[in-house]
């Protein structure tokens, strides 16, 4: 039913939308017993793209899977009538699936089988469809075949080499090489447009060579095409002309147009000629360029990765050198195929129930929105109306559903480029309540506490939940009594009499079901003698009281604490039933002691503190000792502030048998550092002493000494220490980021005045997090992560490593010191590049049958990129003997292969790597599992003694006019291309091409076909 409605039905719309806004579907609890008694209409749970190209060599696999109960049966329509696939033999459905695979081993072609395709799962509630799957092979043609005359031009003048690639399903990749295949040095004046033309701004004599040749690499078939080298021959002159710019790309008048859907990748091109090579510059009429726009390609090309509607308007880029400037406007208008706004979800009701199905999406144009039911369009049911449904605009009402009527009913929005397609059953459902809880619980609380009776449950219609106490009297609610609509039962205030055995009853139109809880209400635990605060000398024995009242029927625990760590007791210490004991108490002994009581289901803590003092009588000596002044300073002397306006100088006492005396003090002494301010001095019994009122972090000279009835000791050292710390007053300016990698970046900043730091300098402290993945979809954990730089230079800078690739971060940095952080900075966003991915999350092998290996992965957690697929190489393994590396290579949506047995003996090992643009992620490692009648599957984790696969060969067939030979030899690996006039030569390569290859091609060239386009020979 297509729907397009004027602005009065949407007025009555919303007035009936009002009205319904209370209605609401059953949740149906996620319990076993429950999901496997639910009959509900099919749900699609996976299917293949919508447009989906598949390599020919391979077989077809088109994917349909759902699951409901009963279990649904599939069918298939191709193009739109029904295709009987049991009539072709060489189409098979996957047992209780929906999956074709399509084979030609006996022989066929699968262009026979393009086509659109779509699924539909059916049982007795319902039918649901997969989107048309538009099913396309592969191609990769070969070059035309063409005559190349040299091309001649003057120094100075512009050229462009043509590509023209030949037509692939997917387009290949195009990038320039030489003979070596080396790539062609990519520059601002020298650079491979997104046609994949070569681009000279101007050429020099430098340029002279015979062989420029472009390359096209298709992804399915894993072949590189070589169109036949160009020979640029250049005319030198004494002295090139100074030229304007003018554009090479694009061509024609001073303005062009470009159409973008929303979420699709927006390039912009601007190549200019001219001498000397002119610079690009790109703008954006009524604003800045944001944050989303990269500039690729030395400027020449801007890149908007994924677009929205704000990006449409007109863009303008600059061409300039020293003789003159030029300028191209760029007018760009974002389109939309149609994206969700509410899309219908699943519905499951009682009968003579009421809800809704709402399908709202977006586009440009307005798409429209068509519904469906069980798969055939509801128009065609007109004649059969039902009057428990109606459809205003997009939404389908409800009314007083009746069990018979389930369905799945399908959301088609679509306009000029693109659709949507959404499945949503309205299952209507009848069942005798269930409970859902533990049966017979004891709920124990404590006397006076609020407690709540759980009693979960389910049924269909909803039923009606009362609770009894003792199995008598009328439903318990009301008073210290409340029923929630979960079921649970709250208790006010426990009291003794409520002790007893609670029964809840549910009951509906089908049956009824009940549960029991029994209740006992306990006595509170309580501390009915606290320890209490006490001061004891040292040498005497200290005792904290700790006795409690708790209810007999519940076993208690009792443990002590010391400044809130556990307490240690040993020979010294001793805990009884009502208190702890301290014996011969000394300075380690004083802080603050909790006394903590548990039961199973309350507690109860008290605390007191201990200072423990000086004595004043007997001091240990030797025998032959007499009194005398004490003999040494105290160590350990410092002072620091605990606020920016104290410094708080401490030391360890000394030993007694340092002390030498009666009456020990300590005179402490201190002043500003470099004032010439006098000393100033206090006298104490105590280990330290506060300086207040001072400046913030100013240094000051310390000195202590000990004295005791017969004298003062020697003078300590003097030391420096500093007052409080405060917060930092001034943050880093100017933070910026260079040299992004994959996963690490440099980063600048502008130190901030040591002044204002207010305290010891501690680091520059950058805080960033990861915002969000560049793959779509993916969600990340935004945890802050913080990285120190100890830097006093100048012109500071520091390296932020394991970031994660081809991700978004955030950043802002803090002056720190010893306490505080400072006030931010500026925050700073980056992309980091694209990587290598992380390991597939699973890799199973499985040997169900003699005949065959079964090979399941999924996609890694991390893909650090776009995934452009999976590589598979393996070779048999017999004892200590290996056999030859083979490869498999992998589109990024196919997570399974199965391999055919030559040999039911042979046993395989296998390694699995993941794709990007950037190269092979990490590789997982498993052999292949003995073969028994029944195998469960086996889990393969990544070895890390099985080194990982050689490189596969890449192989290169070509025929030239000359023979020559180069070697490249860099450090590791080496690299050895040889070409001759009569035979096609072998070229073996564990060398990677140059990353900086022109255009998107940085992938490694191993295990690629490099077809000639003169060559005759079959691949």
């Amino acid at each position: 039913m297509l729907v397009q409605v004027g602005p009065w039905v949407l007025s009555a719309m919303s007035l009936l939308l009002l009205l319904w806004q209370e209605m609401s579907a059953i949740e149906v609890p996620l319990d076993q017993k429950i999901q496997q008694d639910l009959k509900q209409p099919p749900t699609i749970m996976k299917q293949s793209l919508k447009d989906y190209i598949v390599d020919p060599r391979d077989n077809i696999i088109i994917e349909c899977e759902a699951k409901g109960n009963p279990v649904p049966t599939f069918s298939w329509r191709r193009n739109g009538k029904f295709f009987n696939v049991w009539k072709d033999p060489r189409v098979t459905m996957r047992k209780r699936s929906g999956t074709l695979e399509i084979s030609f081993r006996s022989g066929g072609r699968p262009e026979d089988y393009e086509g659109e395709y779509q699924c539909f799962a059916s049982n007795d509630f319902g039918t649901a469809l997969t989107n048309k799957i538009l099913l396309r092979v592969s191609k990769s043609p070969l070059w035309p075949k063409e005559v190349l005359e040299p091309v001649v031009v003057g120094e100075g003048s512009s050229l462009v080499l043509a590509c023209n690639p030949p037509p692939g399903l997917p387009p290949p990749h195009t990038f320039w090489m030489n003979s070596a295949m080396m790539s062609i040095t990519q520059d601002r004046r020298v650079s491979m447009g997104l046609n994949g033309d070569l681009y000279f701004s101007n050429v020099l004599a430098k340029d002279s060579h015979t062989d420029y040749s472009c390359n096209a690499r298709f992804l399915f078939t894993h072949t590189i095409q070589q169109k036949n080298p160009f020979t640029l021959k250049v005319q030198a002159s004494r002295k090139v002309a100074e030229t304007p710019p003018n554009f090479l790309s694009p061509t024609g008048t001073d303005s062009s147009r470009m159409m973008v859907l929303r979420g699709q990748k927006l390039q912009l091109e601007c190549i200019a000629a001219g001498f000397p090579t002119p610079s690009i510059k790109w703008f954006k009429k009524g604003g800045d360029l944001n944050q989303k726009v990269k500039l690729d390609n030395f400027n020449k090309t801007l890149r908007i990765d994924s677009v929205s509607e704000e990006d449409a308007g007109e863009y303008m880029c600059m061409a300039n050198n020293q003789i003159g400037s030029i300028r191209h406007s760029i007018f760009v208008q974002v389109k939309a195929a149609p994206y969700w706004l509410d899309k219908p979800f699943n519905l499951v009701l009682a009968p003579d129930e009421s809800s809704r199905l709402v399908c709202r999406a977006n586009g440009n144009p307005k798409p429209l929105i068509q519904w469906l039911v069980n798969g055939e369009s509801m128009e065609r049911n007109s004649s059969l109306p039902n009057p428990r449904r109606s459809v205003v605009g997009d939404t389908i009402i409800f009314h007083s559903v009746q069990i018979g009527s389930s369905a799945v009913y399908q959301c088609n929005a679509s306009n000029h480029h693109g659709y949507l397609l959404a499945n949503a059953f309205v299952s209507i459902l009848d069942m005798a309540p269930r409970m859902l809880g533990a049966k017979n619980q004891l709920i124990k609380v404590i006397e006076n506490n609020r407690t709540f009776l759980d009693c979960p449950f389910f049924g269909s219609p909803l039923p009606e939940l009362r609770w009894f106490k003792n199995g008598q009297g009328s439903g318990l609610d009301g008073g210290q009594y409340r029923v929630y609509i979960n079921g649970s039962l709250e208790i006010k205030r426990a009291r003794v009499e409520d002790q007893g055995t609670y029964t809840c009853v549910a009951r509906n139109i089908l049956g009824k079901e009940e549960n029991q809880v029994r209740l006992e209400v306990k006595e509170p635990t309580r501390i009915v003698r606290a320890p209490e605060h006490q001061s004891a000398f040292r040498g005497t024995m200290a005792r904290f009281d700790c006795r409690v009242k708790s209810d007999l029927t519940l076993p208690i625990t009792v443990t002590w604490l010391k400044d809130d760590k556990p307490l240690s007791l040993g020979w010294r210490l001793k805990k009884d039933e009502d208190s702890l004991s301290i014996p011969n108490v000394h300075e380690q002994d004083e802080g603050t002691y909790t006394c903590t009581v548990k039961s199973e289901i309350d507690q109860d803590t008290a605390s007191a503190r201990l200072t423990v003092l000086e004595g004043t009588s007997l001091y240990p000596t030797q025998s032959s000792a007499l009194p005398a002044a004490p003999d040494a300073f105290p160590s350990g002397l410092k002072g620091w502030g605990t606020k920016n306006t104290n410094m708080e100088i401490s030391w360890e006492p000394l030993l007694d048998t340092e002390q030498n005396g009666p009456n020990l003090h300590y005179s402490v002494w201190w002043r500003r550092k470099d004032t010439g301010e006098e000393w100033n001095n206090v006298t104490t019994v105590g280990a330290k002493h506060i300086v207040h009122d001072t400046e913030t972090y100013v240094p000051y000279e310390i000195k202590l000494q000990a004295r005791n009835d017969f004298g003062a000791g020697p003078e300590s050292n003097i030391i420096i220490g500093y007052s409080g710390e405060d917060k930092p007053t001034a943050p880093p300016t100017d933070l910026h980021v260079s040299k992004i990698d994959s996963t690490m970046v440099n980063v600048h900043w502008t130190p901030v005045d040591p002044k204002t730091v207010r305290g010891e300098f501690k680091e520059y402290r950058l805080y960033y997090w990861r915002e969000g993945s560049m793959v779509k979809g993916l969600h990340v954990n935004k945890e802050k992560k913080t990285k120190g730089f100890y830097s006093t230079v100048a012109q500071p800078t520091g390296i932020l490593t394991d970031l994660q690739p081809y991700s978004h971060y955030r950043m802002f940095m803090v002056v720190a010191n010893s306490r505080y952080d400072g006030p931010p900075s500026n925050h700073v966003d980056f992309h980091t590049k694209e990587g290598v991915p992380d390991l597939p999350q699973f890799f199973k092998i499985v040997q169900r049958s003699p005949e065959s290996i079964h090979l399941e992965w999924d996609k890694p957690l991390e893909p650090n990129g776009i995934l452009i697929g999976y590589t598979l190489n393996y070779q048999a393994v017999n004892g200590s003997r290996v056999g030859h590396m083979q490869m498999e290579s992998f589109l990024p949506n196919v997570t399974a292969y199965r391999l055919r047995l030559p040999d039911q003996a042979i046993r395989y090992r296998f390694y699995l790597a993941a794709h990007t643009q950037v190269g092979a992620g990490k590789v997982y490692a498993g052999e292949s599992p003995h073969f028994t009648n029944e195998v469960e599957p086996k889990d393969v984790s990544m070895s890390t003694t099985v080194p990982p696969p050689p490189p596969p060969t890449t192989t290169i067939i070509a025929t030239t006019t000359t023979t020559t030979t180069t070697t490249t030899t860099p450090t590791t690996p080496t690299t050895t291309v040889t070409a001759s006039t009569t035979t096609p030569v072998l070229v073996t390569s564990t060398k990677q091409a140059d990353t900086n290859v022109l255009g998107t091609y940085n992938r490694p060239i191993c295990c690629l076909l490099l077809v000639h386009s003169f060559s005759s020979i079959a691949v």
